[in-house]
């Protein structure tokens, strides 16, 4: 029987998210991820080294004698809150969550290497699948003869900012540098520009096998990558209720706050009730990986079905609630949006979520 989750942040839970969010008002503010975002540098490296080498936060997922913090997702899951909290341009959840796990789920001295690499934030990696692949995704249509890796995957997160891919095949799971020949990136037009997609084409290029078992290590990480991205969820629809609060409380209309009218009230406070329950099945989720709980997948499946939907309501709330100006380029709503957009189809949809529960549980249509 699985012990009774902890749904309650610890102080040193308290304490990393200070010193995350004050990180982030430094170097991540509103004004600065819209320029970044309409540069042709969507990540901010820059950033990046702060966060993952000089604060450490790449490994902690990793445990200490392999390289890493020894932390655990709950501690990742409050980063993963604050990034999102910012829509911050970083390849946190796809090399120190999806990438890390996947690699944890490897035996031997590469992965060993290439994951204390990651751990220490000098290298970034990338799992070479779709960003809407969900647990228990196939291998794809990429094929290794020998160590020749060749073959297409499209949508690949953050994958411009990869310098090593790791790619599931039918033989295994390969670790191809992003620099070796054969391997083209090629950035697609995605919704969040935040979180670029590119198309990534491997041509007989050199790769190292981690593991014959590909499929096990690839439904690890995105099952910590599915479990963590509800954390991210919630920093949006938290931010974004706190920011509408505020603005309604400000804008006058009539001679009063517009906050004050009672249809609006009743909006956010229906919103506020959400986003309290997208906090519970955010940390639930948290808390099962990091104990590993034999509920780990009913967590999971729960808080994905349940976040994906509350975090575009809330950008969509927000973006209405803010009336002319939430239209407007300038204001970082519609950063939200598109974010909470894409996070709806990423690393599965809430239908996908759902009928995994089902399944789980028993409860099939019938």
């Amino acid at each position: 029987m699985s012990a009774q989750p902890d749904l309650l942040y610890s102080e040193e839970e308290e304490a990393l998210r200070a010193a995350v969010r004050d990180l982030l008002a430094d170097h991540c503010d509103a004004t600065a991820v819209l320029a970044r975002v309409e540069s042709g540098e969507p990540h901010d490296r820059a950033l990046w080294k702060n966060l993952a080498e000089t604060m450490g936060l790449a490994g902690l997922l990793v445990p200490e004698d392999q390289g890493g913090q020894g932390a655990s997702h709950r501690e990742a899951a409050v980063v993963c809150e604050e990034l999102g909290r910012a829509v911050a341009p970083l390849p946190y959840l796809t090399s120190a969550v999806i990438a890390t796990e996947t690699l944890l789920g490897c035996a031997g001295d590469e992965a060993r290497t290439l994951l204390a690499a990651l751990a220490g934030g000098r290298t970034v990696g990338a799992l070479a699948v779709p960003l809407s692949a969900g647990p228990g995704q196939g291998p794809g249509d990429v094929r290794a003869d020998g160590g020749a890796v060749s073959g297409r995957v499209t949508a690949v997160a953050d994958a411009a900012a990869a310098d090593v891919f790791l790619v599931p095949t039918p033989s295994g799971l390969f670790a191809v540098d992003a620099t070796a020949d054969g391997v083209t990136v090629t950035p697609q037009t995605s919704l969040d520009r935040t979180r670029p997609l590119a198309a990534v084409t491997f041509d007989g290029a050199a790769g190292r096998l981690l593991t014959d078992d590909a499929p096990a290590a690839v439904r690890r990480g995105l099952r910590a990558g599915a479990g963590l991205l509800v954390s991210e969820q919630l920093g949006m629809a938290d931010w974004l209720l706190a920011e509408t609060v505020r603005y309604t409380r400000e804008r006058h209309q009539f001679n009063r706050p517009v906050g004050s009218f009672q249809a609006l009230k009743h909006r956010l406070a229906q919103l506020w009730l959400e986003v309290v329950n997208t906090r519970a099945v955010a940390r639930n989720a948290a808390d099962a990986l990091a104990t590993g709980s034999d509920d780990t997948d009913v967590a999971v499946a729960v808080a994905q079905a349940f976040a994906a939907p509350v975090a575009v309501r809330a950008a969509e709330e927000a973006l209405q609630l803010h009336g002319g100006i939430g239209m407007t380029w300038e204001h970082p709503i519609h950063l939200y949006l598109k974010r909470a957009k894409a996070d709806a189809i990423a690393l599965g949809t809430p239908g996908h979520h759902r009928a995994a529960l089902a399944e789980l549980v028993d409860l099939q249509a019938p």
